[in-house]
């Protein structure tokens, strides 16, 4: 073979191999699990360490999350199912609705023997992950939702007159026998229309995807996902009533929902944190998986975060009165946003987000016999002690000559960037903590910072 010759081969296995369809990794484990809904769905999973479920969106199945699985799978147990009507899961005549889905997910997570986890969903995924955080919320740790609207949940009737959005309407035994032999023209067109990068999803991955939803009952599965939205709008405003409390992390595409997903998420859930990926559009995991792959990764490892005090939308949530004996203190340490990170404070926000530009309360317990070494955070805060005695100095380390007694009542002051420090004595303290976020906490002392450490 000519140098010439071999070179043209090298690249076109290079350009075959660089856009080969995606793919789970090929040592995920698999089966099938009857879903007491009706259903049986496909499920893959793999990797050891704390659970994290991967719900898919419409257009794809479970493949397109393999970025993110094949990073998370080497610390973390990934669980990826097909929902129901897609990829290799049945496709029973009805229960499209994302409640009677969610409920499909439950039945895969216990099956394979799981109970609680991380979720993390995109599009259509977002319906199903939000429904299944609603009815099961003691079993989701964080969740994550990427670029898609909530039936029912503002600004849900403003998305529907976008003629963007066509395809929400387009679905029925018509569309189906339009669509039969020309699935690929209709996804076509929904792939080109919310993508930032024309060539993503890239042709193979256009063939994989349209393939799949080529087959017997493919389309009338896949049109039932739709058809169903004025039963989850319904069943939406119903769990709104009651808040998600769990961290969400609300992640929209630069050129597809951008912030618009954190606005989203505000209106069901009071623990948000807001991610846009740059010059992305809707397809995240095929026009920016590294980015997005290291941003869930990031959330899904940062310290537990501040436990917010639930809240029910009955009368006006503004209007909060407790009583000491009313602060939701966590069961174990969760240093969060606005602490100083040291393992056994508790942390419960009483008010706003630390981690969200705005007022925000938080409310610490810090432990007997605990050293909090110099450290600052960016915002300006005032703070009072509550209950035990605090003492707190101000300067670059740890200087017990330094240090005030501040009994109960105290009022002291944590200026922006200004390093402090304190301790306690024979009994924990309680202080309260006001600030405008976000919030932050940086160590005078890097090697002091108790925080864990990411590996480089």
């Amino acid at each position: 073979m000519s140098r010439r010759s071999l070179a043209v081969a090298i690249l076109a296995f290079a350009t075959t191999f660089s856009h080969a369809q995606p793919s789970l990794p090929s040592n995920f484990q698999a089966k099938t699990v009857h879903s007491p809904e009706g259903a049986d769905i496909f499920v893959r999973w793999g990797g050891t360490g704390p659970v994290v479920v991967l719900i898919h969106g419409y257009a794809e199945n479970s493949d397109s999350w393999a970025p993110l699985a094949a990073d998370l799978m080497k610390d973390h147990t990934v669980v990826v199912p097909d929902l129901r009507g897609i990829g290799r899961s049945s496709k029973p005549a009805a229960g499209y609705d994302k409640k009677t889905q969610a409920k499909d997910i439950r039945a895969v997570v216990t099956a394979l023997g799981f109970d609680k986890t991380f979720v993390v969903a995109h599009d259509i995924g977002n319906m199903v992950a939000y429904a299944y955080a609603a009815m099961y919320p003691d079993k989701v740790e964080r969740l994550v939702v990427m670029d898609a609207p909530i039936p029912g949940i503002e600004p849900w009737n403003t998305i529907l007159l976008n003629p963007g959005v066509w395809h929400f309407n387009f679905h029925g035994p018509d569309a189906e026998r339009l669509v039969a032999g020309r699935e690929r023209i209709y996804f076509d067109r929904i792939w080109n229309d919310f993508t930032g990068d024309p060539s993503e999803p890239d042709e193979a991955t256009r063939n994989f995807f349209t393939a799949t939803y080529a087959q017997p009952g493919g389309m009338r599965a896949g049109f039932a996902q739709f058809t169903a939205f004025s039963t989850d709008a319904a069943d939406n405003k119903v769990f709104e009533q009651v808040k998600l409390t769990m961290p969400v992390l609300a992640v929209g595409g630069e050129k597809s929902f951008g912030p618009l997903q954190a606005v989203i998420m505000r209106h069901v859930a009071i623990n948000v944190q807001e991610a846009v990926v740059p010059r992305s559009g809707h397809w995240l995991m095929e026009e920016s998986p590294v980015y997005t792959v290291d941003l869930v990764r990031k959330f899904l490892d940062s310290p537990a975060p501040a436990n917010p005090v639930r809240t029910a939308v009955t009368g006006d949530i503004r209007e909060k009165r407790l009583t000491p004996s009313e602060f939701d203190f966590p069961q174990q340490s969760n240093p969060g946003t606005g602490s100083s990170g040291v393992r056994g404070i508790q942390t419960v926000v009483l008010k706003g987000d630390p981690n969200e530009s705005g007022v925000y309360t938080i409310m610490l317990r810090v432990p007997a016999h605990t050293q909090i070494a110099a450290h600052s955070h960016r915002d300006d805060r005032v703070a009072t002690v509550v209950s035990g005695t605090w003492h707190i100095g101000y300067g670059g380390k740890f200087d017990e000559s330094k240090l005030k007694t501040l009994p109960p009542g105290s009022f002291y002051t944590e200026p922006p960037g200004q390093n402090h420090f304190a301790e306690t004595g024979d009994e924990s303290v309680v202080v309260q903590i006001t600030g405008f976020g976000p919030s932050s906490t940086e160590y005078a002392d890097p090697a002091q910072d108790p925080r864990p450490r990411k590996p480089n």
